[in-house]
């Protein structure tokens, strides 16, 4: 994998890179542990920064249901842009359908596209929630992220198991009070 920033040699590979970083950082890379480490943590980057290819499939709302559809305990994994550090935690994303239905585990799918590479939560909530609504032309779209930041956990304010929750609403969930009060109940009921 090169680099495609211009300010970084274009001969040199991410693992050199990789390399110069750790040794700048006092890392020894000449023990049997660490000598394979740079390449290691460019693998891990790449895992991180790239999503799955998938395709968000939809189906006909035959059935003609208008009620709410709602998943919870969707896996977050993404890269804090700020610090290069991870940030975890689970997604609830609920829809209100009109004529198209999407296939259920596409929800998650949808939510992995998103959080990969660089990212910060609230773009990432509404990320989620846009892509949805404008794909399945749904009458509403909730999501809510709970997730814990290294950047903020590990170093900075060093408050491990603090939370931060961020959510987004279009559609009849926005516009709509009893729509939005049953996302809100039912998102915080999967909490139990």
């Amino acid at each position: 994998m090169k680099l495609a920033n211009p300010a970084y040699s274009r001969t040199l590979s991410a693992e050199e890179h990789a390399a110069g970083l750790l040794a700048a950082l006092g890392v020894d890379l000449d023990t049997e542990s660490t000598r394979r480490t740079p390449e290691r943590m460019v693998h891990a980057l790449q895992e991180l920064m790239t999503p799955r290819a998938f395709n968000l499939t939809t189906f006909p709302n035959l059935e003609g249901y208008t009620e709410l559809v709602a998943q919870h305990g969707i896996p977050v994994v993404s890269l804090c842009e700020h610090h290069a550090l991870p940030f975890t935690g689970q997604a609830v994303v609920a829809y209100l359908p009109d004529e198209r239905i999407v296939g259920l585990s596409k929800l998650a799918r949808v939510v992995e596209m998103f959080a990969s590479g660089p990212q910060v939560q609230e773009r990432l909530t509404k990320q989620i929630a846009s892509y949805l609504h404008d794909q399945l032309k749904a009458r509403g779209v909730g999501v809510m992220i709970r997730a814990e930041h290294m950047c903020m956990t590990l170093r900075g304010a060093q408050a491990p198991g603090t939370i931060t929750l961020t959510t987004s609403l279009t559609g009849e969930f926005r516009d709509d009070a009893r729509s939005r009060q049953e996302f809100f109940a039912i998102a915080h009921e999967g909490r139990r």
